[in-house]
């Protein structure tokens, strides 16, 4: 008997299942596979987090320099007897912080600041591991989805890389004269570690959905917001180096007044360092300055990009940017109460942290301007 005609209205079931995808991973086993990384991808994201608020605490309480040799394995072990400690007391005795600054301290306060800087370095090999068995997991497994290979593995490079500049910077502080590691190793230091967990927040967004709704939310991309929060992305970034230069100084205690610099607007005699270029990295008036006149600036864009926002066609990406600029305005709160405060590491470490919120919203909302989530009509 003919099949009766159908209504052009009438949805159609097909019997067939679809075929699996080449390589004998069916379509729904890629979309599990995207899940399950993205799910490893955020405790990375979670650990790098802490690692940042750890690495902030560890220079806060000046405790970076307490290890003096780089030693990515045995490294693992702290110090197990009296004698172990003493060695590592001894070997801390030889470096200008103690005998300029901490000359006299005791063996427990050593131990203090030796378990700040041990913590910190412990996290950064459980980082390493973490990426490490989930990458060659999944990649066993052949369960990485095309394309993704060469992003995870970059994760695993930079932050290996970000080991060997961490000892870069710690090193730059255990030479003649150094009472702290060089401001700008610090800032690189720092700079990579937003860039790492930048890359990884990406990543968790791109894979919160499939190739093909990615493909269809694009046609409604928003590129002049795109490109302006691009835009306000590397001017955080910049600012977040520029916190790290005052950090590593401790330029945020120099003048705790606010809107002025001590009685000026200006800081006095900026440029008394010779060659004139190191003023911008070690006076502690004129980096605090610099960061000062940056955030201004900074916050006044984020507005431009903000009042941009509020035309976007959907109300998802409309959101993400009043988030990023009410971030943006309790940071820039936080970091006059710094100032006016001397920079307690309290208010200091929020101040640390809130940044990293900041910078992950503006990725969110430049994520939403690019690939707008889907709405009804009436949320348009």
């Amino acid at each position: 008997m003919a099949d009766k005609k159908r209504s052009i209205f009438e949805e159609v079931e097909t019997a067939q299942k679809p075929a699996a995808a080449p390589g004998g991973i069916a379509k729904g086993s890629r979309a599990g596979a995207r899940g399950a990384i993205r799910i490893w991808l955020m405790a990375l994201f979670a650990l790098v987090v802490v690692m940042i608020a750890v690495g902030g605490l560890t220079r806060l309480t000046d405790s970076g320099l307490s290890i003096t040799e780089w030693a990515p394995l045995s490294g693992a072990v702290p110090p197990l007897s009296q004698a172990d400690w003493q060695a590592e007391f001894d070997a801390y005795k030889q470096i200008p912080e103690y005998i300029e600054q901490n000359a006299g301290m005791s063996m427990a306060e050593f131990q203090f600041i030796y378990w700040w800087e041990w913590g910190h370095r412990q996290l950064g090999r459980v980082i390493g591991l973490v990426w490490a068995l989930g990458f060659v997991g999944f990649l066993v497994a052949g369960k990485i989805p095309a394309g993704w290979t060469g992003r995870l593995l970059l994760l695993g490079a930079l932050g290996g890389l970000q080991g060997a500049i961490g000892w870069w910077m710690v090193h730059s502080g255990l030479q003649e004269g150094m009472l702290d590691v060089a401001s700008y190793r610090l800032a690189t230091h720092l700079g990579l570690a937003f860039a790492i967990l930048g890359l990884i927040a990406w990543y968790v967004f791109l894979l919160g959905r499939s190739e093909a709704e990615l493909m269809q939310a694009r046609r409604l991309a928003d590129p002049k917001l795109f490109s302006l929060s691009t835009g306000l992305m590397h001017f955080t970034f910049l600012q977040i180096l520029l916190g790290a230069l005052v950090a590593g100084i401790d330029a945020g205690r120099a003048f705790p007044t606010w809107p002025l610099m001590g009685s000026g607007f200006f800081p006095p005699d900026p440029f008394q360092l010779t060659p004139i270029w190191r003023n911008f990295f070690e006076d502690a008036g004129l980096v605090q300055f610099i960061h000062r006149m940056s955030g201004y600036l900074l916050f006044i864009f984020a507005i431009v990009v903000w009042r941009r926002g509020q035309g976007a066609g959907n109300g998802a990406t409309r959101f993400a940017f009043n988030a990023v600029f009410a971030a943006i305005s309790v940071q820039m709160l936080i970091g006059i109460a710094t100032v006016l405060y001397s920079a307690p590491w309290q208010i200091a470490i929020v101040h640390q942290l809130v940044a990293v919120l900041v910078f992950v919203l503006i990725l969110r909302a430049r994520y939403l301007s690019r690939y707008p989530l889907p709405q009804s009509l009436r949320g348009a």
